[in-house]
């Protein structure tokens, strides 16, 4: 929980910093949370599609591997975008977000068909629903 709060306060101080910022942005709570879920995705996709290919029986798991780790790639530019404060586009922000929740959708419902079997599978899955749930609520906020 320390680890979480510490990232928190880092993210928060690094958004605050910029000089640029505008006045009048969405709650920068969902703007944090958002992040912070889009880097553990990242990271439990990652560790999902590695573990995947360490069983013995991959062939039924490739799927599930290419949606980890396309969806790891997709948090993580996800991640990036939200994260710049100068001169953003909403329109763009907003499609992004978009796109990882849908990315984080189809990648949490492959690993939910794999969880029964699979303890890496069934932590991707709710990294999956929480970055996803993260991204609408952010994507939501945007449209306001």
């Amino acid at each position: 929980m320390a680890t979480a709060q510490r990232t928190e306060q880092l993210i928060r101080r690094m958004l605050d910093l910029n000089a640029r910022k505008r006045v009048q942005e969405v709650d920068e709570t969902l703007v944090i949370a958002c992040i912070e879920a889009c880097v553990e995705c990242a990271l439990t996709c990652t560790a999902c599609a590695d573990d995947s290919l360490a069983e013995p029986e991959v062939l039924p798991l490739i799927r599930s591997i290419t949606l980890c780790l396309d969806c790891a790639v997709i948090c993580e530019a996800t991640r990036q975008i939200v994260t710049r404060q100068t001169e953003r586009d909403v329109g763009l922000l907003r499609a992004q977000v978009g796109a990882c929740a849908v990315a984080c959708r189809i990648c949490g419902a492959e690993c939910e068909r794999h969880a029964a079997h699979h303890e890496h599978h069934r932590i991707c899955a709710e990294a999956c629903r929480r970055c996803e749930a993260a991204c609408d609520r952010l994507a939501e906020a945007l449209l306001t």
